[in-house]
């Protein structure tokens, strides 16, 4: 593999499929919604990020299918990485474990993250009229995981429809449950927000989920009266900087900023994605605001 490309003015990249002896501070591509990868990669890295978190969620970004997820395109992502400096410790491919197609569908697509160098593939759990097929699945899936080097983050959803992760509570108590340490939780504020509104706390439910995760999701929202809407992290209606002392305070926790530009949640907690993509200087600032606020507690993020 060649070394990354040197970028003139850019903080100093990442080492290809990223340190594992130093935190993984990402930037999630959701902000890129609709641009191709290589320039999602470059876009970061003048930025100053030096890891990008890839996702591939139905409804919430790009359209995409299976063969999406093919070795030649896995080649071309990694290129992209190694041509920009960027590293990948985290991928995003949500889907319901309880399906029936699971094992199938997410063996495929844990190949694909691990061929990007990643040590997390995060997920939703299942709705939880699926926990039994969801529990029949879980265990090939973390065999799988294990073999490949990856853990499996279970996301905590934002749609309101009930789920086997509702809560950092529900999450730990199913990691007690399935004991599988290629299991873990990829906790999200800014989805507890939309899912429970008004029930949960979002930043103190986000700290009580800190033991059980394997990465974090940094997002937040504002509410409104169509919704809610993703914005930097500091400047709505969730506590931030609670979130980021926990997240100072354990130095072995990865996460990923999250800022999803192109969509936002309406009334009932439903995706609504825009029709074009956000103007690339748009999301550029954002994301110069999202470093700055993480490196009030992170300097080297």
């Amino acid at each position: 593999m060649r070394p990354p490309a040197a970028h003139p003015g850019r903080r100093p990249p990442g080492p290809p499929g990223g340190d594992r002896r130093v935190r993984a501070v990402s930037i999630s591509a959701a902000p890129y919604d609709g641009y191709p990868f290589p320039q999602v990669c470059d876009s970061l890295a003048a930025c100053g990020a030096r890891y990008v978190e890839p996702a591939f969620i139905v409804g919430y970004t790009e359209p995409f299918d299976e063969t999406s997820f093919r070795p030649a395109e896995a080649r071309a992502h990694r290129a992209a990485l190694d041509a920009s400096g960027l590293a990948c410790h985290a991928f995003s491919s949500h889907i319901d474990l309880g399906r029936d197609d699971a094992v199938e569908v997410f063996k495929w697509r844990m190949d694909f993250a691990a061929a990007l160098g990643a040590a997390v593939i995060n997920t939703n759990a299942a709705e939880r009229s699926r926990a039994a097929r969801f529990r029949d699945n879980i265990g090939p899936l973390a065999e799988h995981a294990a073999a490949l080097g990856l853990v499996i983050g279970l996301e905590n959803p934002g749609n309101g429809e009930d789920n086997l992760v509702n809560a950092a509570a529900d999450g730990l108590e199913l990691l007690r449950e399935l004991a599988l340490p290629a299991v873990r939780l990829n906790y999200d504020p800014g989805n507890t927000a939309s899912h429970r509104p008004g029930r949960i706390n979002a930043s103190a439910d986000a700290v009580a989920a800190l033991p059980g995760c394997a990465h974090f999701h940094l997002k937040d929202v504002r509410r409104d009266a169509d919704g809610w809407r993703f914005v930097v992290p500091g400047t709505g209606d969730i506590d931030c900087a609670a979130i980021m002392e926990g997240l100072a305070a354990r130095a072995d926790l990865p996460f990923a900023v999250e800022l999803p530009l192109r969509l936002r949640r309406g009334p009932d907690a439903q995706p609504i994605r825009a029709s074009a993509p956000v103007p690339l200087a748009a999301i550029q600032a954002a994301v110069r605001d999202c470093l700055a606020f993480v490196r009030r507690w992170i300097p080297e993020a």
